[in-house]
């Protein structure tokens, strides 16, 4: 017997011309027991649904049934964790949760209702943090307060809306687990709206995709038909888990791409050189150039990053060393804190360099400059101009000489590129998350810059965004073979664009430990990605080594010049160990 059921449910937001509808004929039957994920793209409607279901929607037809009862509103049987963690701040993690048990449980004595908080505190891993206030946790934990405060009111129905999104990877993996630990000893009936394929598979008994808005409904199941307890590693070599995966996310592609992006210009590139790459170049400068070989367009020479601190000079990064082709694309990958950023700002001039150097075409960084364009996680746009006039900006810094009409063609080619063409003119503030990080991609690749330095351009998406706008940056860099270094956090992210994927090792003291040659046919997509038979063994091994240095490894050495310049070529293991 199902324990909830959605019949028929649809929901519009305003009226006349305003109306937009964003669920359209929802039906669900959830067993009791049962752990259902919902995946969809932002703004389909997933938390309107969640919270239609939470009975703090009402729906404008049809309607949600708890155990053969419609629901008339919210109620203690019904437990919700939402992606922001609306903790009273003044209150401590056990004030938090001690809230929530005492509306609940009010015939209880007081020391029933301690021991009931007490216990789900436990559960989550917060005992040692009890008294803690929430300006004094990070977000891992202040999410983890949110579930102790939802499984402490015993509902029969725990319903998540996205309760990891916006965590770093590393925490989410690790929420992940615990969830999928609380799953099995409390055995509840749980719903968890997420973007996350892997997330999904991990953890649900069933996956059900959420059409693209307007008027979102639901697309074909999937079961998960896995053993548990799964374990990320193992389940990257298991058959199952690559045919379940490969076919829901070619589901979302495809819904995806029938949303339709935004009309391509037709525009053609003029032939106009920026001032960075002009010929009346100064003559030291034209020796050093000439000189430069192509196979070290980019060096880094024994880089580190030293801060000062009350407790003495902190090495976060401690000795650098790589070199890069002229029109290679690396990635750099790691946990958090592992200095990958520290060096992308040291490359990009924006981070004094403690020791060594930054070599870019023969010529030392020393600040920052416009041969070297810079994609940040948020795109810092103009909020108060429109998309064409947050490229102009650098256009017409780096074309001097070219005519107001060139500069344009050169601003309109690149937003058309990035799928803005009809969007042009619009205010920053009126675009959404994924149209501003276009316009900063946009923006990089019209300065025609020597290197592209991308930290982490995506992170703030969700992942399916993610995968158009990975998209767009590969189509774009086909098209320029600009020489490129991205930091990500994101193993699939790391292997679709790179030539070479360095791995660097948990911080302080971080370096090098492996570089990953990927040796996968260009022009790539992520459906050949999945389809290719290398695919799921680079993986691997980037997941090995994450997880490895997970538990507290840490590199002794940097890796060789020998293997930075020559990862080895024999498949499946292109990569090199620290020595």
């Amino acid at each position: 017997m199902s324990i909830l059921e959605v019949t028929s449910l649809s929901k519009h937001y305003g009226d006349g011309a305003d109306r937009t509808e964003v669920l359209n004929n929802i039906n669900l039957k959830i067993e009791e027991g049962e752990f259902v994920a919902i995946v969809g793209f932002s703004g389909a409607g997933k938390t309107t649904l969640i919270s239609s279901l939470a009975g703090l929607i009402k729906p404008d037809e049809g309607g949600v049934v708890f155990r053969g009862k419609e629901i008339d509103g919210p109620g203690p049987e019904r437990g919700v964790v939402f992606q922001s963690y609306s903790l009273m701040p003044w209150l401590t993690v056990r004030g938090n949760v001690d809230l929530a048990v005492n509306s609940v449980f009010k015939k209880k004595t007081r020391a029933e209702r301690a021991e009931i908080a007490e216990k789900y505190i436990g559960m989550v891993g917060l005992s040692h943090a009890a008294d803690r206030r929430p300006a004094e946790l990070s977000g891992g934990m202040r999410q983890r307060v949110a579930v102790a405060r939802a499984l402490a009111m015993q509902p029969e129905v725990l319903l998540l809306d996205e309760p990891l999104s916006a965590l770093d990877a590393l925490t989410r993996a690790k929420l992940q687990d615990e969830f999928a630990a609380i799953c099995e000893e409390e055995k509840k009936t749980i719903v968890l709206i997420t973007n996350d394929v892997d997330e999904a598979i991990l953890l649900a008994d069933r996956i059900i995709p959420l059409t693209p808005g307007p008027g979102a409904t639901l697309g074909p199941e999937f079961k998960v038909d896995l053993a548990r307890p799964r374990d990320r590693s193992e389940m990257n070599h298991d058959e199952e888990f690559i045919r379940l995966r490969g076919e829901i996310t070619g589901y979302l592609m495809e819904a995806g791409a029938e949303r339709g992006l935004d009309t391509a210009v037709e525009i053609i590139l003029p032939n106009v050189v920026p001032i960075t790459q002009k010929d009346a170049l100064p003559k030291a400068y034209e020796r050093a150039a000439q000189s430069t070989k192509p196979e070290r367009f980019l060096e880094f020479s024994g880089i580190k990053k030293i801060y000062p601190t009350p407790k003495g000079p902190l090495t976060v990064v401690d000795g650098f060393d790589l070199k890069m082709e002229k029109g290679e694309f690396i990635t750099l990958i790691g946990h958090s804190g592992c200095g990958k950023s520290t060096v992308l700002s040291m490359a990009a001039g924006l981070n004094s360099i403690s020791e060594g150097s930054v070599v870019l075409d023969g010529t030392h960084v020393a600040g920052a400059g416009p041969e070297r364009a810079v994609v940040f996680q948020a795109p810092s746009l103009m909020p108060w101009m429109t998309a064409r006039e947050n490229v102009a900006l650098g256009v017409d810094r780096v074309y001097p000489d070219a005519t107001p009409a060139e500069r344009r063609d050169v601003v309109e080619y690149y937003l058309s590129r990035v799928g803005l063409g009809d969007a042009m003119d619009r205010m920053a503030t009126d675009l959404s998350n994924g149209m501003r990080q276009r316009v900063g991609i946009a923006r990089a690749f019209a300065l025609s810059p020597k290197l592209l330095l991308l930290d982490e351009p995506f992170g703030m998406l969700d992942s399916l965004t993610r995968w158009e706008l990975q998209d767009v940056l590969m189509d774009v860099w086909t098209r320029t073979k600009v020489t490129a270094v991205c930091v990500t956090h994101d193993v699939d992210e790391a292997i679709l664009l790179a030539d070479k994927v360095v791995m660097m090792t948990n911080g302080p003291n971080a370096r090098i430990g492996k570089i990953l040659e990927v040796d996968l046919p260009r022009p790539r997509s992520r459906k050949a990605l999945l389809e290719h038979p290398d695919y799921y063994l680079y993986r691997e091994q980037l997941l090995n080594f994450l997880e490895e240095y997970e538990q507290g490894a840490h590199g002794k050495t940097p890796v060789p010049d020998s293997a930075s310049e020559n990862a080895t070529k024999e498949a499946p293991d292109r990569s090199k160990e620290a020595a």
